[in-house]
């Protein structure tokens, strides 16, 4: 095996290249009218479908915005002036929408153009709180729902650095709220600071294999501007703005009232802070306050976690996941590991879950053990309750009820399967608010309700379920037909009378929400939002089915040209887009959940745009990976890739849509680790497209994606796998993507940085754009506007004019 690209990436970094001076750029015209359509509000209603709110926003930031000033600490990206996520995405107008007479109304009090964000129901339901972003911070409003008004209760002086910053009172007197300290220091210039010395990180011999998080701690002044940016005061604040404190200064992570309102679990983050990982596994302790703000009791701290065992199902030891239990009025549940969190610990039970009631002066009491690692508990009443629990390595899922009341008694299981196969989902439990205003299991005369996606092989069909809980019979109660709309059920308004609050849509119709009476078989719409989308609603798109070779069940959707005509049978060029995704078995990897009903969206990162450009698309193309029993699906990664995207070419050259010679691939993220791949191992397309992505896998070497084998324990895998080790084979045209700032973990910018320089240096068609500001994914106008300038010229250049095509007008 030949390690020598290995070598060669510690080195290749320092090659110059080329730049090009070019001011952003506006796509052709055929694009440019689908990315500026005004789309319709969201809308949020209340649990009765009675009245609620419009939220409209812009679809896309400024880079003037992406430009404020941003701290990168942590885990953490914050404005520090304005002590808010400087990703924050806002909505700049809202509007009280009456349900009844189908009427939007303004609210009184706004100002003319917000900034909001952090929406936050009350208790009841007629309020609705929020923050306001200023330029000098972020304010507290409340609207009214019955009196369509709203009133600002707060200064600008909200600290919503640690997210969770607005929290209701169960009397609607008011709110708890993060304020930041009157006393708070100034942060620290790195810039204007002498280093009195080096930074020294070091390991008493434990294993600490963590991924390749972003963002995080450096040194020690980053400690103290994360310590200053995280420390909070807790204020309560009533409707009519009178405040008082409530709690002490503090790195306030999490508050949650309980269901009587009568006693808050607090979380706080403490020193010592790390290096290796984010915020959320610094040391953290849990206590328990009166609502008053006097401290009960402290119930547990957790260590800084930086040295979890290996593997995707591994914990740390000690109580997690504390929470409320819904029905009951001040009772804390959590789970504790049973395996010392290490999954490779053989166990009977891998994790017991407890409670204890406040004031604790009582035993905790064991609830119930599972088999799996805990995820949850939907609550039912004192002898009912919902506990799911699962398995990564294998995608099991196991769903069983228990009696809280006894846990000697035996669970009986409602449903285990493969948590990738769609079709046998049963559904999700319907749940009621409760007299404190939880979700808990809607149970009515020995029944549940179930409300399910409806995935299957005829297509997306939801359904509504009748479960007898003594015979453990189903009933089947409503399934959607299957025409040329999209359902998607959202909720129960009131499952006891058959009425659902649901969504459809069609290739051409803009989602839609309606009232479904399932007794009475009627309809009745409640919001009436238009297709901004015009240009390409006559599109023609459809699902196909086809085979890989080794006769694996695959599919796409696959969209026409605009006008194209099946008369003339004219083969176009083609853009195929896909994300790899990995399995344990074939029967889930060849499952379908696309559906040609679904409306044609044209989000910034989709090749939707393309039909207006004279190409056959093919989305969401299929590409599992899969490795059963023993064999992990990475083994035999690259071959399944390959024969992947041949079927899917295939498929449609079948179909006589498409010059083959002239297709182009594109991904993001892992989509674009497949592209690179995909064109340094076959020759079947003209030109690629990868945005953000990575393409040398010994950059994540404790795992990535579903990979979690370390590089020392694969390394055939980590060296096969990476399109950077194999840079020396890319004959085929590769644009390369990447916002500067991108945080995820794994694709950190200099991954196509350095990509593009081994490229360059062995003589391939490559070409660099990094947007400045830019995360993962992309948020302003301008960024986006070019990047499909630049991917319509590439594939103008590469694909539709690789056979001698001269129709673009760029």
């Amino acid at each position: 095996m030949n390690y020598f690209p290995f070598l060669l990436a510690m080195c290749l970094c320092f090659v110059s290249y080329a730049q090009i001076d070019l001011e952003y750029q506006k796509p052709h015209e055929d694009i440019l009218q689908l990315v500026d359509a005004d789309l319709p509000p969201s809308i949020r209603l209340n649990s009765e479908g009675t009245e609620g709110l419009l939220l409209y926003r812009k679809l896309y930031k400024s880079i003037e915005e992406l430009s404020q000033t941003e701290m990168r600490l942590a885990g953490l990206r914050i404005n520090p002036k304005t002590n808010i996520s400087s990703r924050a995405r806002y909505y700049y107008d809202v509007k009280h929408f009456d349900v009844d007479e189908r009427k939007e109304t303004d609210i009184d009090g706004l100002p003319g153009s917000g900034q909001y964000t952090n929406f936050s129901w009350s208790p009841s339901q007629r309020y609705m709180a929020m923050t306001n972003t200023t330029k000098e911070g972020v304010e507290l409003w409340v609207v009214d729902l019955k009196m369509k008004s709203a009133s600002k209760i707060s200064d600008d002086n909200l600290n919503a650095n640690m997210r969770d910053v607005i929290n209701w009172l169960k009397d609607e007197s008011g709110l708890l709220v993060t304020i930041l300290p009157e006393d708070r220091d100034p942060l620290i210039d790195k810039e204007e600071i002498i280093p009195s010395g080096p930074t020294i990180s070091v390991n008493d011999g434990k294993k600490a294999q963590n991924r390749t998080y972003q963002d995080l701690l450096k040194d020690k002044i980053d400690e103290a501007n994360f310590e200053n940016l995280a420390t909070s005061e807790i204020w309560k604040i009533d409707l009519e703005g009178t405040k008082e404190k409530w709690g002490e200064s503090a790195m306030y992570r999490s508050l949650s009232i309980s269901p009587d309102g009568q006693y808050v679990l607090v979380s706080t983050v403490h020193r010592p802070f790390s290096y290796l990982v984010p915020y959320y596994r610094f040391p953290t302790h849990y206590d328990i306050y009166n609502i008053d703000g006097d401290l009960i009791y402290e119930f547990h701290k957790v260590p800084l976690l930086e040295d979890l065992p290996k593997g995707f199902m591994s914990v740390q030891t000690g109580p997690r996941n504390m929470s409320w239990r819904a029905d009951h009025p001040h009772t804390l549940y959590w789970a504790e590991a049973l395996d010392e969190g290490d999954p490779e610990v053989e166990v009977e039970f891998r994790d017991a879950v407890y409670q204890q009631e406040v004031p604790f002066d009582r035993p905790e009491e064991l609830l119930i053990k599972t088999r799996d690692r805990y995820s949850g508990i939907t609550w039912g009443n004192e002898n009912l309750a919902v506990c799911y629990n699962y398995w990564w390595n294998n995608r099991n899922l196991r769903t069983v009820f228990f009696d809280p009341s006894d846990p000697d008694k035996e669970v009986r299981v409602f449903n285990e399967r493969n948590y990738q196969d769609r079709y046998s989902d049963p559904g999700s439990f319907v749940t009621r608010e409760n007299d404190y205003n939880r979700d808990v299991l809607h149970i009515h005369d020995g029944y549940l309700y179930l409300l399910g996606d409806g995935y299957s092989d005829e297509g997306i069909l939801p359904f509504v379920d009748k479960y007898d809980l003594s015979s453990g019979e189903t009933e089947r109660l409503y399934r959607a037909e299957n025409n040329d709309q999209l359902e998607r059920l959202i909720r129960a308004i009131d499952i006891e009378n058959g009425v659902l609050l649901t969504r459809l849509e069609s290739q051409n119709e803009f989602p839609n929400y309606y009232f479904r009476d399932i007794d009475d078989n009627t309809l009745t719409r409640i919001s009436n939002n238009k297709n901004p989308f015009q240009a390409i609603q006559d599109v023609h798109k459809e699902v196909i089915s086809y085979k890989r070779d080794d006769n694996l069940d695959l599919s796409a959707t696959l969209y026409l040209p605009v006008g194209y005509d099946t008369m003339e049978n004219k083969k176009r060029p083609m853009l195929m887009w896909a994300y790899p995704v990995e399995y344990k078995d074939k029967s889930t990897a060849s499952q379908v959940t696309s559906s040609p009903n679904e409306f044609t969206f044209p989000w910034y990162g989709s090749p939707i745009f393309w039909v207006n450009r004279g190409y056959v698309v093919l989305d969401d193309a299929a590409f599992p990976i899969v490795g059963e029993e023993e064999e992990e699906p990475n083994d035999s990664f690259r071959p399944q890739l390959v024969a992947n995207a041949k079927a899917a070419i295939d498929a449609v050259d079948k179909m006589g849509y498409i010059d083959r010679n002239r297709v182009g691939v594109g991904g993001h993220s892992y989509g674009a680790f497949m592209v690179a791949n995909l064109l340094s191992h076959s020759d079947l397309f003209a030109a690629g497209i990868a945005r953000s992505g990575a393409y040398n896998r010994t950059l994540t070497p404790f795992g990535f994606q579903s990979e979690e084998r370390n590089y020392w324990e694969a390394p055939e895998v980590y060296y096969t796998m990476s399109p950077f080790m194999h840079a020396d084979k890319m004959k085929t045209p590769l644009l390369l993507i990447h916002g500067e700032e991108d945080n995820n973990s794994g694709t950190y910018p200099m991954q196509s940085e350095r990509y593009f320089n081994a490229l360059k240096g062995l003589g391939a068609t490559v070409r660099l754009v990094m947007f400045p500001k830019e995360s993962h994914g992309y948020a302003a106008r301008e960024s986006i506007l070019h990047m499909l300038w630049e991917q319509d010229r590439w594939l103008e250049k590469y694909v539709k004019q690789s056979s001698g095509d001269s129709s673009s007008t760029q």
